[in-house]
């Protein structure tokens, strides 16, 4: 690889992990103005482009991307002053040249960080649910169009099309980007929980690239998760979610061994699992049902719980886990749980009665480059002893991967 392509690696990398957060802060400072913002940081994208190579990678990257992008955003108020928005892009522009960043005061309101704030702002109840966590996960979860897509069940030009009316709609509106009231915070509270769980899930079952965990998504999921449970203590599926990351994250130390290979559930080290996140997840997940209302996030935290107090993969509870799936399937209906559930019911009653709960699955177009269905479906068929239906399913699983170490699992399987 040139040394060209490895700074353009470099400044695609930073701008993903870092982006985000710059986002939200400049967009702070610009009193909401997102789209302003957005453009910004493109601009210093582009400028990160052009002089990385020559000058090197920035000790602190996100610090040299947040001055760009105010300075491209000073250079835009400059231009709007002699247009129609002359007395707002002038306050905007007087709030930027007044100093650095970290000058700033903060606005009131209930939500204080800037990433989370702005969450909580885009998803506005004028958006219909999927445009808001659409659109939130695509400008603040660092999330790909095809991510997203993944996550919906949706091919990535309807998810791109989404994205994109969801935008002209709130330009169309006049929907303000303005920092969320405490008595709006119950209205917007399930979009910012679902953004953080598709944060989550991407992080630690990355869709592509060399990595199978992303951890810098399940550090930033996990620290709002403990932020918006802090600031709503009184809800039970804020603090179900907390748990659910929690407890889910623990296992994370054990999911690659040494060399970087994928390593299943049944045969990690337990001793790995990060036992203080167990504890915390649990003791969560405890708040979480006093409250006395039920949700699916608490119920996949306690899911999670069954698989982390197992001493080891023989003494799983697998039919309170199937049991858990199907109140889960019941109370919010999803053909990706119906997957797990089948797994579930395959280890407790047998790969038979698994394959009958993935039958109807298999039908579904919206699963057809699903790869936990395949997987499963291979597996199941391997444990019943249908080698050779097993082979085609890993085969599938495997053409719909675009995950290099989720794909060599895929392939050692497939050999096995």
């Amino acid at each position: 690889m040139t040394a060209d392509a490895t700074t353009a690696d470099a400044v695609g990398r930073a701008f993903r992990e870092e982006g985000p957060a710059v986002l939200a802060t400049l967009a702070r400072h610009l009193g909401g103005d997102v789209g302003l913002a957005e453009d910004a940081l493109q601009d210093a994208l582009a400028d990160a482009l052009a002089t990385w190579p020559r000058d090197g990678v920035p000790e602190r990257p996100g610090a040299w991307m947040t001055t760009a992008a105010r300075r491209r955003a000073i250079d835009r108020l400059r231009r709007e002053r002699s247009q129609t928005n002359r007395a707002v892009a002038l306050e905007r522009l007087t709030r930027l040249e007044a100093g650095a960043a970290d000058e700033y005061i903060e606005e009131e309101g209930p939500v204080q960080d800037d990433r989370l704030r702005l969450i909580f702002t885009c998803c506005h109840p004028a958006l219909a649910p999927e445009a808001q966590v659409a659109l939130t996960l695509r400008m603040l979860g660092g999330l790909s169009t095809a991510e997203i897509a993944r996550a919906f069940l949706v091919a990535d030009p309807t998810m791109a099309q989404r994205i994109v009316r969801a935008k002209r709609k709130i330009a169309a509106a006049g929907i303000p980007y303005r920092v969320p009231r405490e008595s709006d915070l119950p209205e917007r509270t399930a979009g910012v929980l679902t953004v953080l769980y598709l944060v989550f899930n991407e992080g630690y079952q990355a869709t592509g690239g060399e990595r199978l965990v992303r951890a810098e998504l399940c550090d930033e999921a996990l620290r709002l998760a403990a932020l918006v449970a802090d600031l709503l203590r009184d809800d039970a599926e804020a603090l179900g979610l907390l748990a659910l990351i929690r407890l889910t994250h623990a296992r994370a130390p054990a999911r690659v061994d040494a060399a970087g290979r994928y390593v299943p559930l049944d045969e990690q080290d337990r001793d790995r699992w990060d036992a203080g996140l167990v504890a915390a997840g649990t003791a969560a997940l405890a708040l979480a049902l006093r409250l006395g209302r039920p949700g699916p996030y608490q119920l996949q935290a306690a899911i999670a719980a069954e698989h982390d107090r197992a001493p080891d993969a023989e003494h799983t509870d697998w039919a309170r886990i199937a049991a858990l799936y199907g109140e889960l399937a019941a109370l919010a209906p999803s053909p990706v749980i119906e997957v797990n559930r089948a797994v579930a019911v395959g280890f407790s009653e047998g790969p038979q009665a698994g394959l009958i709960v993935l039958a109807p699955l298999l039908e579904d177009r919206r699963l057809a480059h699903h790869v936990p269905l395949h997987a499963a479906h291979a597996d199941l068929l391997r444990r019943a002893g249908g080698s050779a239906a097993a082979r085609n399913a890993y085969d599938r699983a495997i053409e719909a991967s675009t995950n290099s170490i989720e794909r060599a699992e895929l392939q050692r399987r497939r050999a096995g």
